[in-house]
Parts: C-alpha cells; structure tokens; sequence
C-alpha cells in the first residue's frame, strides 16, 4: 500500500521457520549481539545451561528462542566431546528457547523459567534426542518432559486408529474404532487437566494450557445447522483465549503465541477491516500487561497493514495509529518516526472507503473551471494518470473498454492528467492519440491549486477511485485490468440494496 509508513525496531538477524517442522537455517550476523532485550531488572546470577549431547561431533552449538514467525539466537558455545556451556551474567527473557546443533540444524526445546536459569540437559544426539532430555536443577523442565513423554506414547495408538478408521469400510466397526479413539482423546485430556492442576502458576502447566483447544458446546437446541454452526464460531471466538495467558510475559517467545494470534485474525475473524480491528484490540489489550509484548505485536500489526495490498485494508492502518501511536502509548517510538506515522494516518483517514471523496477544483481543456463533485452520475471513476507513465500508458486501452462498456450504465470517468502548466500539451497530445478518451471528462490542474496530489495521496499513477452518487468511495486504488469485475459487483450490490428498501 503507497504512502504507509511502517515501523522498524533495532534491526537483528532473522530466519523464516516453519514452526511445526525443522528449523532448517539460521543467521549469525550479528545475532550474538541482542543485548537490546535484556531486562533492566536483570539479577546478577544471570543464566548457565550446560548441555551434554552424547555422539554430538561438531564444535558449535547455538542457544536461541522463538519471537513472532521467527527464531533469534541468543548465544553461542564451543562444544568438546558434545559438551557445551551457556552462560550470561545477564538473566534471558523467560519463554521457550532452542538448542541447535550445526550443521542439519537439528534441535530440541527447553522451557527457560523467569527464575531457576541456572540447569543441565543431557540427551543423546540424533533424531529422537527431543525425548530423551534429562535434566537436573529445572523442575520446570523435569514436568514438561514428563508431558512430552505422554504424549508421545499417545501417537502411535491415536495414529494407528486413525489409520483402521479411514480404512473400515463397515459402519458398525468404523463407530467402535471411533469410540476408542475417542477415549484416547479423553485419556490425553484427563491428563492435560491433572497436569494443570497439580503444577499450578509454573511455566510447563502455562505452556500446557495454552495449546487445549476451545470446546465449544454443541448447541443442540439450535435446530437449523447453519445457525448452529454460527453460534459455535461466535462461542470460540469469544473464548478463543481463555487457556492462553496473553499478558504472560513468556508467551512472547514461544512458536504458539504467534501461531494462535494468526488463527484468531485469519480464520476466525471475518476479514473486514472493521471486524479485524477489533480482533486486533482483543490481542494487544490481552497483552497490554506484558510492554515487551505489546511493543512487539503492535510494531508487526502496524507494519503489516502497512504493507497491505488488499483494498481497504488501510483503514485497519489507521486505527491502530488513531488508538495507540496518537494516544502516547507507543513510547519506544521516536518523536520525528511518530509524528510521520500519525501525518500519514490523518492523510489517508479522508481516502477510507466509506468516505466523502474530497472534492477538487479543475480545468477542462477550454479553460473552463469544474469540480469533482460536479459530476452528476450514479458513478464516478475517479482517474489519476500521466501520459509520461508506463503503467498509464499499458493501462488505457482497458480503461477506454471500461468506459465504453460501462458508460450507458451511469458511469462517468473523471480523468485528472498530472501534468503542470510547463508540460500541459502532454496531456492533451496524448488524449488526441487516443481518441476515444475525449469520450469521458478530462481535466488538469496547471497550478496544484487544488492541492490534490496531496489531498489523494498520489505518489504513482494511474490511481483509481470508485464513487458513487454522492462521491463517497465505494473503492479505489485498483487496476484498470480489476475495473469491470468489481464495477459490476457494486452495481450488483447497489441492486440488491434497493430491492431491499423497496420491500
């Protein structure tokens, strides 16, 4: 999206991951040097994680954590005979952190508790060494792994269920195997909820918790099974972050914060930039507590919408600049940085779709004065090129087959050649190239005393806006090639509308 000014935070080396699989690079440059997110309320003792990895032959290991979509690293250490030492004098973000062995990458996960940083881990190298970890002075680990191990005895059985099930072929015997693969799901939630139970406020029975997912009731008092399926949406949308503790300030570095915050915004979240500014609301209050957190979530949301391509979705840009860069609760953002980000918030609150087009002066060829909103059609194409354009100049002939197509159907083309008083014969000799686009309105402002260019944002052309009877802005900023499919949708839309207050 032109003219959305993002966020960037101290830059650090990153790797893309696929956060249920194996991580398969990452960077060192400068990644060593993260002493950025040290807390300031750091004790003395710092951390040292010894981990011995019997067979391991290489003379590096790294130490590195998850945040968002991605992995960091933290530390580094020289290995002998598959020992190694990580140590700090500094305390580390508490969360769930990665011990990479180079070169295939191979890993395993170890949960690193705000306290108790000081622990060993001993495994034997190679494929399964993620459940072979014993550790000593981590009771935080010691329970995790017991978990693991349950429920890695579960996946064989639930597999080989799963497997009989698709394979059954009579009903009778399909329900029996259902039925025991449902006890087996039972058996692992019993556990989870014990589990929960028995090591409350520790870090294990947090990150337990924050993977069950919803149950949401049937609702079989609801009859019609489209409502019933809307009603259970709406119950786990509402609920979706009940077992997750947002404002838990290890949640930031773990692969599953990200991965739930992306469900909740995409799937069950319809994707209207209203609707997602909402769900974006429920994720940065739920981690409001937690600054480090908040500060993260927030700069990627903005940078996200930033970028966005999708018509519309600028809107979402703007509430987040309106409801916490304007209101002073992005402190780590630099004077001249916000004071950019709020401008161009302000610039693009009166282009949001829904919107009264800003009306602007101009001149026709003959000199004659006409505005914008003078344009009386049920429609209005708002159309901002320059004969000097590339893109302008591919683009026309599919807009000249727009207008003709459309122009008995109550369309009107407002057509604003960029050109000043210096370069006005461009505009004109490239219309008498093309004939046909003296079919539509065409007009200049030699001066810029409309201010539009700054008024509608135009850094690239052609710009395209769809309004309608009353100028508001039904959409915009598509290409000419997109111009016919969404035009008959509105018109469609429109249709339907007047139906509607007809009956």
């Amino acid at each position: 999206m032109n003219g959305l000014c993002p966020v960037h935070l101290n830059p650090i080396h990153t790797v893309k991951t696929n956060i249920s699989g194996i991580m398969k690079r990452i960077w060192l440059a400068a990644a060593l040097l993260l002493s950025f997110w040290v807390s300031a309320q750091a004790q003395n003792e710092g951390y040292r994680i010894e981990v011995q990895a019997e067979g391991f032959t290489g003379d590096t290991v790294f130490l590195g954590y998850y945040l968002l979509d991605k992995e960091y690293l933290v530390d580094t250490a020289i290995a002998q005979q598959g020992r190694v030492v990580f140590q700090g004098k500094e305390k580390l973000p508490p969360g769930m952190y990665l011990v990479v062995f180079p070169p295939q990458f191979q890993f395993f996960q170890i949960l690193m508790p705000e306290e108790d940083q000081h622990f060993s881990v001993q495994t034997t190298f190679g494929e399964n060494m993620a459940y072979e970890l014993h550790f000593k002075g981590s009771q935080d680990n010691e329970r995790f792994m017991e978990y693991v191990l349950f429920l890695q005895a579960q996946r064989e059985p639930a597999e080989k269920l799963r497997r009989a099930i698709q394979e059954e072929e009579k009903d009778g015997k399909r329900k029996k195997l259902e039925a025991e693969l449902e006890a087996l799901n039972q058996k692992v939630r019993a556990y989870q909820t014990a589990f929960i139970k028995k090591y409350p406020h520790t870090l294990a029975a947090a990150f337990v918790k924050a993977n069950l997912p919803v149950q949401a009731p049937d609702f079989d008092d609801i009859k019609d099974e489209q409502e019933r399926q809307v009603a259970r949406w709406q119950y786990t949308k509402k609920h979706y972050f009940d077992n997750l503790e947002l404002a838990n300030p290890a949640m930031l570095r773990t692969p599953f914060l990200y991965q739930h915050a992306r469900y909740y915004i995409d799937k069950l979240t319809v994707q209207h930039p209203d609707s997602i500014s909402a769900s974006l609301d429920v994720i940065l209050q739920g981690v409001k507590p937690a600054p480090e957190t908040f500060k993260y979530y927030l700069v990627h949301f903005l940078n996200e919408y930033a970028a966005s391509k999708i018509v519309g979705f600028d809107a979402i840009y703007v509430h987040l600049v309106d409801n916490y860069y304007a209101k002073g609760l992005a402190t780590w953002t630099e004077e001249e940085q916000l004071k950019k980000i709020i401008d161009n918030a302000n610039t693009l609150r009166p282009l949001l779709i829904g919107k009264i087009a800003p009306d602007i002066r101009m001149e026709t060829r003959d000199g004659r004065s006409l505005s914008l909103h003078e344009i009386h059609a049920p429609y209005t194409v708002l159309f901002i090129w320059d004969p000097e354009c590339g893109h302008c100049k591919k683009s026309m002939p599919g807009m000249i087959d727009f207008y003709k197509k459309f122009k008995d159907r109550g369309v009107e083309v407002f057509a604003v050649c960029t050109k000043f008083y210096n370069e006005l014969e461009k505009c004109w000799d490239f219309i008498d190239e093309h004939e046909d686009m003296e079919l539509w309105v065409n007009v200049v402002d030699p001066y810029h005393r409309s201010h539009y260019k700054t008024i509608y944002d135009v850094r690239s052309t052609p710009q395209i806006y769809i309004l309608d009877k009353d100028k508001k802005i039904l959409s915009k900023r598509i290409g000419t090639e997109q111009l016919p499919e969404v035009m008959e949708q509105i018109m469609a839309q429109g249709a339907d509308t007047s139906k509607g207050d007809q009956q």
